[in-house]
């Protein structure tokens, strides 16, 4: 259950706040955004805040802010409709029912001449109660329309996705993979505050039970000053001879609150690739403190960053099969191993995961963030947008083969693991 729980937290982590950067850059633009979806499929959480619906959806396996625009607009009102309208105190509409509208016996029916809810925002047509006198309406803004009692909020031209400049509509999808690289960020400093950071000072740190170190009497916190007569200035001094002298004695001189002692130590042999080395059972000291856990961060992130395009590279010259690949079965069994080995663990493996996300977001592949900022940069060099159609017919085929590579993924994953 804890694996489960695992699972569900940094899945619901890393896709939150990539959709968190998509949407709050979007709402900054002045994009009406329709919903708020974590995973995807048949909704099973729905709730409605202003004028976005918030949705945990069935299947983990992303999510997504829906943007007005980017999708033809709910739907069109044709001359010849019955709608009804009803108004604001400005006697603006600020309801459209499409049906049912004996539910709602205060409106005013109307039949449609003509009707913009996107450009000008009005409905010219005759109310039946005023004897067919013909009547122009203003629209709210923010009016909604009402059909078969579901609400759905007008969206203005100014409103949708494809009115917005093109700085506006990059970082509006760009902020998505964005904020995966500033959660991991902020992640690994976390660690970094709460474990400390690898100092290079010759001080000892944590002392593991069973080892030589612990035998000898050294303490943490003792402060090496020499080893064999030769003078020590750093972490790296201690490690170096150590390494080289398994089944040596060595004559420590420690300074332990301002006593000096000598203790004898004899480092224990161990093969490493092939390589035998000494070592005493000691980790290196740390340091907490914020500008080292800010740097810690960056360094973390780099590292991640850098290593993740090695996998890709090797992927691409095909030195990794797509059998390497993993999908949500692949990662869940990867969390589990992860988190029997502790939180701090769990929180880089957390880390880890969100550099991945965003690296993956970022490649140009339609259907995902990159392939939509690769239509972008076309858009800046030709000067004018790429046919909506065409556009949404290749997002439309990347998606298709974006889930059939995750059926193949998933059908290695479970071979791998349970069968």
């Amino acid at each position: 259950m804890s694996t489960v729980i695992a699972f569900i937290v940094i899945f619901g982590a890393l896709v939150f706040f990539h959709e968190l950067g998509h949407f709050v850059f979007a709402k900054r633009a002045g994009i009406l955004c329709r919903e708020f979806a974590i995973g995807m499929g048949p909704k099973v959480f729905t709730h409605k805040k202003g004028e976005t619906t918030y949705t945990i959806r069935l299947l983990p396996i992303g999510g997504f802010v829906r943007m007005a625009g980017e999708d033809p607009e709910l739907v069109e009102i044709k001359p010849g409709y019955r709608i009804g309208l009803l108004f604001n105190k400005e006697e603006i509409v600020n309801k459209i029912i499409l049906n049912n509208k004996e539910k709602f016996p205060q409106c005013r029916i109307v039949e449609v001449e003509f009707a913009d809810i996107e450009k000008d925002l009005i409905i010219k047509g005759y109310p039946e109660d005023e004897n067919e006198s013909f009547q122009t309406f203003k629209i709210d803004p923010k009016a909604v329309i009402v059909e078969n009692g579901i609400e759905s909020q007008i969206a203005p031209i100014d409103r949708q996705f494809g009115s917005k400049t093109l700085p506006q509509r990059f970082m509006a999808i760009f902020a998505g993979p964005m904020m995966n690289f500033v959660l991991a960020f902020v992640v690994f400093i976390i660690i970094a505050l709460l474990q400390g950071v690898p100092s290079n000072d010759p001080k000892l740190g944590v002392i593991t039970p069973d080892g030589a170190a612990k035998s000898a009497g050294l303490h943490k916190g003792d402060i090496v000053e020499s080893i064999n007569g030769s003078e020590i200035s750093s972490w790296t001094d201690v490690v170096e001879i150590i390494r080289k002298n398994p089944n040596q004695k060595l004559d420590f001189s420690i300074l332990r609150d301002g006593k000096e002692k000598d203790i004898q130590v004899t480092p224990q042999e161990k093969t490493v690739d092939g390589e035998k080395m000494g070592i005493i059972g000691v980790y290196s000291p740390v340091e907490k403190s914020p500008i080292q856990a800010v740097k810690s961060g960056f360094t973390e992130t780099y590292f991640w960053t850098k290593q993740i395009f090695v996998m890709l590279g090797k992927l691409v010259t095909g030195q990794f099969s797509i059998d390497a690949l993993s999908g949500p079965v692949g990662i869940y069994k990867s969390t589990d191993e992860v988190a029997k080995s502790g939180i701090y663990y769990l929180m880089k493996w957390a880390g880890i995961l969100s550099i991945n996300l965003g690296i993956m977001n970022l490649l140009p592949i339609p259907a995902l963030d990159g392939g939509r900022l690769m239509f972008f940069a076309v858009e800046a060099v030709r000067g004018k947008p790429i046919d909506r159609q065409k556009e949404g017919m290749v997002h439309f085929i990347g998606f298709a083969l974006l889930m059939l590579l995750m059926l193949v993924v998933t059908w290695n994953d479970i071979q791998r693991f349970f069968l």
